[in-house]
């Protein structure tokens, strides 16, 4: 008896054996038409053996794609779409560039940034300074989760700054109301204890 670890490595497992035989038959036909007709018939049987992906989009074409690999690219017939090429599939990806926004300061982050250039576009008036009391308390929030004193006037100065120079606040037009804060992560499992499992 020979084991399936003894046999041939399969290509793509999730398909299985019989399938893999199969597509080696199908590789193996001589006749052009017979040999199209027996891998559309494979394309089939493998689409039903996964059902509930046939609502994915390209669903047929990644069929097509995996009929190719397991024939390591040796079936010859003309395909209905345009499948994966070998030297595509076991190729490196491209480098790929990440986005590294440019900000002031990091612990305000860049979308209160885009924010407060926004306040500072917008037209004197109950909204803008509605916006305007609701980033300062963000600001603070996002402060004091860095620093262990808070300075209202060190938050006015960097929403003049952010703002270049739109928004001048200070102490004397408007106080940013206390943030309660729960602690950073380390506060907050400092006093947990732990029972070990019997």
């Amino acid at each position: 008896m020979q084991y399936n670890t003894q046999k041939k490595k399969l290509i793509l497992p999730e398909y299985g054996r019989n399938i893999q035989n199969m597509v080696d038959h199908c590789v193996s036909i001589k006749d052009p038409e017979e040999r199209k007709r027996c891998a559309y018939t494979i394309i089939d049987i493998m689409g039903n053996m996964f059902p509930h992906l046939r609502d994915v989009n390209n669903f047929k074409h990644i069929l097509w794609d995996h009929l190719a690999i397991m024939s390591d690219f040796k079936l010859d017939i003309d395909y209905p779409y345009e499948v994966i090429k070998k030297e595509d599939l076991y190729s490196a990806p491209g480098h790929l560039d990440y986005s590294r926004p440019t900000m002031r300061y990091r612990h305000y982050g860049k979308i209160l940034e885009q924010m407060v250039k926004i306040a500072a576009d917008m037209e004197e008036g109950e909204p803008r300074e509605q916006l305007i009391r609701m980033l300062l308390a963000q600001m603070k929030r996002s402060y004091s989760q860095w620093n262990k004193e808070v300075d209202d006037e060190k938050i006015f100065q960097d929403l003049k700054e952010i703002s270049n120079g739109k928004i001048d606040m200070n102490s004397s037009h408007y106080t940013i109301p206390e943030v309660k804060m729960n602690g950073n992560n380390r506060d907050k499992f400092k006093n947990i204890k732990y029972q070990r499992r019997k």
